[in-house]
């Protein structure tokens, strides 16, 4: 025997190994429970812009994850190989949020199910773990809580906005101030009820208040 026939009946055995059925179901489910992945991303995102490319991301993501665990699966030295190729990747992108990052390891641990040929794991998993965020997701928020940035040009005026947030809202607290050029900043973070922004527009036509900005606060603040 040549080495060509070694080369050829080797070919021709991962050929015979291999099941289009499977593999087609496996990628089915995968772009299946990835367009779930991805809605319910899209309906409990609470972050300030909502990137699109991301969100496809865990679609492909979870594709491509299950189309390399099915390679690796059918042959030992190729998931070798295959580890040693992946190691050299480096991702770069910085994820801001931690759901974010759940939600990569979601498709990740999606796709290597799928790849397994464990489908009624990989859907019960993504039915379990997308209720507990839409569940999280459905509480309705009574207070929520937002940034107040604000210019005057005295202390009187400081102190005549003040009295006014402290009537109008229940809970607010000072974060920041900054005085100079002859103007003073204040930076309040405030509850506001139903969205009730109203005290901008307030606050604005005070005598001596040059500027107000009010921004929804996520968590993440920084001056």
């Amino acid at each position: 025997m040549t080495f060509n026939d070694i080369l050829k009946s080797s070919f021709l055995e991962k050929i015979g190994e291999f099941s289009f059925v499977d593999s087609f179901i496996a990628l089915l489910g995968a772009y299946v429970l990835g367009m779930f992945i991805y809605w319910v991303y899209k309906r409990t995102f609470n972050g300030v812009m909502y990137s699109k490319p991301f969100n496809t991301s865990l679609v492909l993501l979870t594709m491509l994850t299950t189309f390399i665990i099915l390679a690796v699966t059918t042959n030992v030295v190729l998931s070798l190989g295959m580890v040693g190729a992946l190691s050299i990747v480096r991702f770069r992108t910085a994820i801001k949020d931690p759901l974010d990052l759940v939600f990569l390891f979601w498709s990740l641990g999606t796709g290597i199910i799928l790849g397994a040929g464990l489908l009624p794991l990989a859907i019960l998993g993504c039915v379990m773990i997308g209720g507990v965020l839409t569940s999280f997701q459905a509480k309705v928020v009574k207070e929520a809580p937002y940034i107040l940035m604000m210019d005057v040009d005295s202390e009187n005026t400081e102190i005549t906005a003040s009295e006014i947030i402290r009537k109008r809202i229940s809970r607010m607290k000072l974060k920041s101030k900054t005085v100079g050029n002859g103007r003073i900043e204040l930076i309040y973070e405030l509850r506001l009820k139903n969205g009730e922004t109203g005290i901008a527009n307030e606050l604005a036509n005070i005598t001596g208040v040059k500027n107000t900005s009010l921004v929804s606060y996520n968590g993440e603040y920084a001056v």
